[in-house]
C-alpha cells in the first residue's frame, strides 16, 4: 500500500475519462442484452459471453468469469439482471486478486534495496519509451532520485526519445548512441545509479521483434554485467504491452514471457480504445501481475493499477 493508502479523486477521475469508451462499449451491449428480462438466465449468460469475448477478455477468462457466475446464479437460485453488473465487477474483481495484482496506490519501492533496478521489455510502439520517462517523472514527484539507461540502442529514435524525456524530467540518462552494446550501457546505468546512491534505476531494451533466441541472449547477457554491481538485479522485469491492440498484445505478452522472466505488466493506450477488458485476460492468462496501467497522454495519467477502482471504472454506468 502506497504512503497515503486511498486513490485520490483527481487519479479516479482520469481512470474512469480513461476508461470511458471501454465501459460505454460494455455497459451499452449489456444492456441491449438484457431489456425486456427480469433474471439471469442461460441466454442472457451466452450473451454475456459474447459481450467479453469481443471486449477482448479472451475467451478462456470469460469462461472462467461466466461459469463463476453460473455457480452463482445456481447457488442464489434467483438472480435479477439488475443485479448482474454488480456480480460481474465482485467476480472480475476476484479474479485479478487471485492473479496477484495487488491494490497499488502510490509508486513506492522496496525500502530495503537501493537502487531498485527496473529493466523494461517490449516491441516498439507500444509506448514502452514514453512508459519509462512517465515513470521516471512519478518517481521523482514521490520524492525519488532516478538514472535512465537508454539500452535500446537498435533504434535511434529510441535513444533519443529517452535523452529528451530525461531533459523533461530532469533526470540524468546513460547513454552510448545507437547500434552500441546494449549491455555495456546498462553496465554503466547502475554504475552511475549506485555511485550517486540513487533510488531507482529503470533500463529501456530493445523492442525489435527478432527471434526469442537473440532475444534472450541480449537480455541475460544485459542482466548478467548489472549483477555485477547488484547481485538481485534486475530487481524487476517490465513488459510494456498496447492495451490498444487488443488479443495482439496476448500475443507479445507469450513471446516475451518465453524469452525473459517477466515479473510485472504495465498496459498503456487503454484511453483510446474500448478494449479495456484486456487487461482482465492478461492478467489471468499470464499469472503476471499488473502494475502499471496508460489512461491518457499526460504525464500523471500513468497509474499505478489498482483492481478494486479499475474494475469500478470499466463497469461504471453512466
Amino acid at each position: 500500500m502506497g504512503v497515503f493508502g486511498f486513490f485520490s479523486k483527481e487519479k479516479k477521475e482520469s481512470l474512469d475519462k480513461g476508461l470511458e469508451k471501454s465501459s460505454q462499449n460494455l455497459f451499452s451491449k449489456l444492456g441491449k442484452a438484457i431489456v425486456g428480462k427480469s433474471r439471469v438466465d442461460e441466454e442472457i449468460l451466452d450473451e454475456l459471453e459474447e459481450i467479453l469475448i469481443t471486449s477482448d477478455v479472451g475467451i478462456d477468462t470469460t469462461l472462467k468469469v461466466i461459469r463463476r457466475i453460473e455457480e452463482r446464479v445456481a447457488r442464489d437460485k434467483y438472480v435479477n439482471t439488475a443485479e448482474l453488473d454488480a456480480i460481474l465487477r465482485q467476480e472480475v474483481a476476484a479474479l485479478l486478486e487471485e492473479n496477484s495484482s495487488a491494490d497499488l496506490y502510490d509508486f513506492d519501492l522496496p525500502g530495503s534495496v537501493k537502487p531498485y533496478v527496473i529493466m523494461v521489455v517490449g516491441v516498439n510502439g507500444v509506448g514502452k519509451t514514453t512508459t519509462i520517462g512517465k515513470l521516471a517523472h512519478q518517481f521523482k514527484q514521490s520524492g525519488k532520485s532516478v538514472v535512465l539507461g537508454a539500452a535500446d540502442t537498435f533504434r535511434a529514435a529510441a535513444v533519443d526519445q529517452l535523452i529528451l524525456w530525461g531533459d523533461r524530467v530532469d533526470v540524468p540518462v546513460i547513454s552510448h548512441g545507437m547500434n552500441t552494446d546494449p549491455a555495456s550501457v546498462a553496465y554503466d546505468a547502475v554504475k552511475k545509479a549506485v555511485d550517486m546512491n540513487a533510488d531507482v534505476v529503470i533500463v529501456d531494451t530493445a523492442g525489435r521483434l527478432h527471434t526469442k533466441v537473440n532475444l534472450m541472449n541480449e537480455l541475460t547477457k544485459i542482466k548478467r554485467v548489472m549483477q555485477k554491481f547488484i547481485p538481485e538485479a534486475p530487481h524487476e522485469i517490465l513488459l510494456v504491452l498496447d492495451g490498444s491492440t487488443g488479443q495482439n498484445a496476448f500475443i507479445q505478452a507469450k513471446e516475451f514471457t518465453k524469452a525473459t522472466e517477466v515479473t510485472a505488466l504495465a498496459i498503456t493506450k487503454l484511453d483510446g480504445t474500448a478494449k479495456g477488458g484486456v487487461v482482465i485476460g492478461i492478467s489471468d492468462q499470464f499469472k503476471i501481475p499488473v502494475k502499471y496501467i496508460g489512461v491518457g497522454e499526460k504525464m500523471t495519467d500513468l497509474q499505478v493499477f489498482n483492481r478494486k477502482e479499475f474494475v469500478d471504472s470499466l463497469f461504471r454506468k453512466k
